[in-house]
């Protein structure tokens, strides 16, 4: 693909947009990062605070811990690490580089503030409002759609900031219609790595650390030592052990950054650490390596867009599928093969639900990996799912668009009622 073509650069935008940092689970961080920003607007420490939350993020706030608050779960600590210790200018770095001074007045600024929650009746998936006041002084900030896309600040009723929410969240926001997996192919075979190569060393460098962390300690259920213990050191064992131990410390309170795809640490982890596992077992050089990934990223984000930021529909899925995409291409596979381990994959694993942000996510991504790796496997040995299997559609873009709609339209009263019951009603 030449780099004059739109579609080229639509792509590199894409992966600087997506495959950016965040320190603990998004939904979590887009709270504090909401809030750190209504603090700012009132111009002092509020002494009460709201958070209005639509339904998804309850969901993924509700069982996750949420870093630099000593283990403290939920979207009160989330909304309180913000306003005593966040950054606002720094998006989902928002608590990353927390003052220690600052992170100690979290305690006392929990006991002594009075801080609800409230379930956002809303329309949109990704949707808070935090309210924040002291005295007769009160700032509100709504974010919508994107984790950090604010679109409405007001400070004692005037209104400072106001965007119409649309879907698309402003005009230099790259064509995401334009990913196909032919394109995606191409582009990852001939893209001039010095365009991507900082994007993908932080990939690289942040996720391979926290996964390095997770198995090095004891992080939540502690499902990569278990798959290591339990079933040895087989690559593919490997591949879904360092997934799965970068989901345990990032669920579980790690403080270390990792390298996000459609919004979620999670998703980021999974498209890239196994990647990088077959990488080393297959003797790749740093160029296949990085060809590979953008493989996983863009497949990832290409499934991902027709589903949708949240939903019913577990991200790992998508994201697994990814994977499998990068190891058969390092496994020596070429397109055909590629096309076919997605389907495969997908054809495998559309069946697991998303049940919020917690330690379970670990086990999820490592069935996810699986189903990517064994998607390969099926193809490499003269097996397939075929077209009028279930969701399978002959086509590649046509069985990704039935799952692009089984997660966005389908699974809609699936998340509803996964809500209820993750709320108590």
């Amino acid at each position: 693909m030449e780099k004059t073509n739109p579609i080229y650069k639509s792509y590199v935008e894409i992966l600087r947009r997506e495959l950016v940092p965040a320190m603990g689970c998004t939904e979590p961080i887009a709270i504090a990062y909401c809030a750190a920003k209504a603090r700012s607007v009132l111009g002092c420490l509020p002494d009460k605070v709201t958070v209005a939350a639509s339904g998804n993020i309850i969901k993924n706030v509700k069982s996750v811990i949420v870093p630099n608050t000593e283990g403290r779960k939920g979207i009160e600590a989330a909304a309180a690490i913000g306003i005593v210790a966040g950054d606002e200018t720094a998006g989902l770095e928002v608590i990353a580089h927390a003052k220690e001074a600052d992170k100690a007045k979290l305690g006392e600024y929990l006991s002594h503030s009075e801080i609800n929650v409230e379930f956002a009746q809303s329309d949109h998936v990704l949707d808070i409002i935090v309210k924040v006041s002291k005295g007769q002084d009160n700032a509100v900030v709504q974010v919508v759609n994107e984790h950090t896309n604010i679109v409405k600040i007001t400070r004692n009723g005037q209104v400072l900031l106001e965007k119409e929410i649309v879907n698309v969240i402003d005009k230099d926001t790259p064509d995401y219609e334009c990913l196909t997996i032919a394109d995606i192919y191409d582009f990852a075979m001939t893209c001039d790595l010095a365009d991507v190569q900082e994007i993908l060393d932080r990939q690289i460098a942040y996720n391979t650390a926290i996964a390095d962390e997770g198995l090095k300690n004891d992080y939540g259920a502690n499902i990569g030592k278990t798959l290591l213990k339990a079933y040895g050191q087989d690559v593919h064992i490997r591949a879904r052990a360092r997934a799965a131990a970068g989901s345990d410390a990032r669920m579980n309170g790690c403080e270390l950054p990792v390298v996000i795809n459609s919004g979620s640490g999670n998703q980021g982890m999974t498209v890239s650490l196994p990647v990088i596992e077959y990488a080393k077992e297959t003797g790749a050089d740093q160029e296949k390596l990085y060809r590979a990934l953008l493989l996983s990223n863009l497949v990832t984000l290409h499934e991902k867009e027709g589903i949708g930021r949240l939903s019913a529909y577990c991200g790992a899925v998508s994201a697994g599928a990814g994977a499998g995409a990068g190891i058969a291409w390092l496994c020596g596979g070429d397109y055909k093969a590629i096309i076919h381990t997605i389907v495969n994959a997908l054809a495998i694993t559309s069946g697991i639900v998303c049940d919020g942000a917690k330690a379970s996510c670990a086990a999820k991504i490592s069935a996810a990996v699986d189903a990517g790796i064994l998607g390969f496997e099926m193809y490499r040995n003269g097996q397939q799912f075929y077209g009028g299997d279930g969701l399978v559609e002959k086509g590649v873009e046509n069985t990704i668009r039935n799952i692009s709609r089984l997660g966005r339209i389908g699974m809609k009263e699936t998340d509803k009622e996964i809500i209820s019951i993750m709320i108590g009603k």
